[in-house]
């Protein structure tokens, strides 16, 4: 069998087959950093507090690359429309946060959620809201820096409660609340403020988790083309061992023709 893969057929055929199976290879490598590079995490600075201007856009969705990003805003409160917002977990003790709607003056102009604080219970919830309402001039400009989330999606009351409770920070649900607010531009999403308003704690605002999964699809195509590049390499094996065995058949059929009856 050796000296039939010796012949030249059969080394072109090797060269030709080897040539296969590197670029079966190549694609399995491909496909491999594909794989690694869609697993890659890209460190976002969550914690470097930016200018909220060009981190979100009115009217727009909340992108990625700004969910979790510490912001600097400016704007002014709007009296009458801040809501209490139940059922909120702040390291794991349930509680109540005082959200209020604040006009974006630094960056395109909307309204903006802001997350005030955290509240034990209903009752410190309202004083704190209360307290906050009557300090509260729409004439003076503020700054609020905090974690901008995107928005929540609403939720159905319950059908003996009251219909204006909230359980999550839903910005479409906070404009049918707030006053005279039809046809105006609007983020969709919030901040949770640093720093609480008084009668509040801080609202506990981990920085996002950054997770990244490998792509198994990339990497069972990877490993799908080594195992075509190997069946290049046994194809060849193969059609040599079969053109040995057909070259060894016709051999001895050869012999037995060659060779006379006996008598």
């Amino acid at each position: 069998m050796l000296r039939m893969m010796l012949r030249p057929r059969w080394v072109l055929a090797l060269i030709a087959a080897l040539a296969v199976a590197a670029g079966f290879a190549l694609l399995g490598q491909w496909q491999l950093d594909r794989a690694v590079e869609q697993a890659t995490v890209i460190e976002r600075p969550t914690e470097e507090v930016r200018p909220f201007d060009g981190v979100a856009e009115p009217d727009g969705p909340t992108l990625q690359v700004a969910t979790g990003q510490r912001v600097e805003v400016q704007g002014a409160f709007v009296p009458g429309d801040t809501v209490l917002v139940d059922g909120r977990l702040n390291d794991g003790v349930l509680g109540t946060w005082v959200v209020a709607h604040l006009e974006v003056t630094d960056a395109p102009p909307g309204g903006l959620p802001i997350a005030l604080g955290w509240a034990p219970d209903i009752v410190a919830a309202q004083s704190a809201l209360d307290r906050f309402e009557a300090s509260v001039d729409p004439d003076e400009p503020v700054r609020v820096i905090g974690r901008f989330l995107p928005s929540e999606p609403p939720t159905d009351p319950d059908h003996d409660g009251d219909p204006h409770a909230m359980s999550t920070v839903s910005v479409a649900a906070l404009i049918n609340l707030w006053a005279d607010f039809d046809d105006r531009p609007v983020y969709f999403g919030y901040v949770t403020a640093a720093e609480p308003a008084p009668g509040l704690e801080a609202i506990s605002s981990p920085p996002p988790e950054e997770q990244a999964e490998l792509n198994w699809l990339n990497v069972f195509y990877a490993v799908e083309w080594v195992v075509f590049a190997g069946f290049a390499i046994f194809l060849w094996y193969r059609l040599v061992r079969d053109a040995v065995q057909r070259e060894r058949e016709e051999a001895e059929l050869a012999a037995e023709a060659a060779t006379p009856p006996s008598r």
